[in-house]
């Protein structure tokens, strides 16, 4: 296969195989560490479940990226990267550690949630990083290949990590902690594999002058403003049409996502080992719809145009959500993660292809860093409306047709785009 060839020769490659076996670490780590919080806060036999612990823990872990995000790179550019490689997994290890011990202690919740939303922030700086450090170890002939790979791989680390964690708390783990201190072990393996580069390696390179702090975050608002009003310009209306399809469809994504939790907690199941195995059979069959999404999408949007492809994606969610969600029962159930991973991933990799032309390189990285933020707002956004719609055990029809009319809406208004 291609793509084991292309990485073949990318992993001759010393330096990169050292920066991608950080960003594995890191993430296998990011997803042990996540599904431990999830299961804490939902499936604890000490705890009540409520819809809207569930949008609180939502918030701890998605907020970070959408409020830190935008400025990362302001700090980054003046830090050393592999510095940021060691000392942030070596944060994030004790941070995890500390996690643990409040879980243990019963501590309250505040606590909980301050020292969960630390590791959290964290996690944008290391990944940031460890972008901007790749054309530091691969030549410019192999830098696509490499921002490919990369990426997907540690995807896939996460998903392997949280999988890992479901399986070491269904073989018997005394508690979520000890699976929360597994994370924090695969976050000190990560801190020390960055000691392997040389800390000049990775840059990032030192200017003669460089601006203030304060001015240079100040300056970041304005780029983003500034963003805002080329994205508003009459030519990029693709664009920004495409956005905030994407901003809907993620919103629909998080509001599902509440209610599947609620309903593996409560609706289907009858114990917390056995809604813990259904949780972990939804994520699988949610993170096969991604990948099949990634098989599919080039030869979709390609025929059909990113716009036209993002209607087909909203008209099959509206149309499948409800017919097998309404059932509440567990294999529609599983069917429906397996096509909403598929439709709002396939959505997001077009939504990206318009973004990247239609909107002038200058401004690209601004409004991808608006689109992160619209990205995770809408989905804590959406665990906060499921929270005030949803009953104890997850079983609303109301919930659930109010999505499938929002995924109408989108179709239907990027149809009338394409006619005009």
């Amino acid at each position: 296969m291609a793509v084991v060839r292309d990485l073949r020769v990318l992993l001759r490659l010393r330096d990169f195989r050292h920066l991608l076996a950080i960003r594995l670490l890191s993430q296998s780590a990011d997803g042990v560490y996540q599904v431990a919080l999830a299961t804490y806060v939902v499936f604890s036999p000490e705890h009540q479940t409520s819809a809207a612990a569930i949008a609180s823990a939502m918030a701890v872990l998605l907020l970070p990226y959408s409020l830190v995000g935008p400025f990362a790179g302001v700090l980054l550019d003046r830090w050393r990267r592999r510095q940021v490689f060691l000392y942030g997994n070596l944060a994030r290890a004790v941070l995890a550690a500390a996690t643990a011990a409040l879980m243990v202690a019963g501590a309250a919740n505040w606590l909980f949630y301050v020292s969960a939303l630390c590791v959290t922030a964290v996690n944008r700086f290391v990944l940031s990083g460890l972008s901007a450090a790749l054309p530091r170890v691969v030549d410019a002939e192999r830098l696509v290949m490499a921002n490919s790979l990369s990426p997907t791989a540690g995807s896939l680390a996460a998903f392997a990590g949280g999988g890992l964690a479901f399986a070491v708390r269904l073989a018997g783990a005394d508690s979520d902690a000890a699976v929360v201190l597994l994370g924090a072990a695969l976050y000190l393996c990560a801190a020390l594999v960055s000691l392997l580069t040389a800390l000049e390696l990775l840059g990032p390179d030192r200017p003669a002058a460089r601006p203030r702090l304060g001015a240079a975050l100040t300056g970041t608002v304005r780029d983003l403003l500034a963003g805002v009003a080329h994205l508003a310009e009459p030519r990029r209306r693709e664009a920004a049409g495409a956005l905030a399809a994407m901003t809907l469809m993620r919103f629909c994504y998080g509001a599902l996502t509440v209610l599947v939790l609620m309903l593996c907690r409560y609706g289907l199941t009858s114990s917390t080992d056995a809604g813990l195995r259904l949780l972990g059979l939804a994520l699988g069959f949610s993170g096969a719809g991604f990948f099949v999404a990634a098989l599919v999408t080039p030869w979709a949007a390609g025929r059909l145009g990113p716009i036209r492809w993002i209607v087909v994606c909203a008209g099959t969610a509206a149309v499948l959500e409800p017919a097998l969600g309404l059932p509440f029962a567990g294999g529609p159930l599983l069917a429906a993660a397996f096509v909403l991973g598929l439709t709002t991933q396939a959505a997001k990799i077009a939504t990206d292809t318009v973004v990247q032309y239609e909107v002038r390189d200058a401004f690209r990285g601004r409004i991808f860093s608006l689109y992160d933020v619209l990205f995770n707002v809408a989905f804590v956004g959406a665990a906060a409306v499921a929270a005030l719609m949803l009953p104890p055990d997850g079983r609303s029809a109301a919930l659930v047709i109010t999505v499938a009319v929002i995924y109408g809406a989108i179709a239907a208004a990027m149809t009338r785009y394409t006619r005009q």
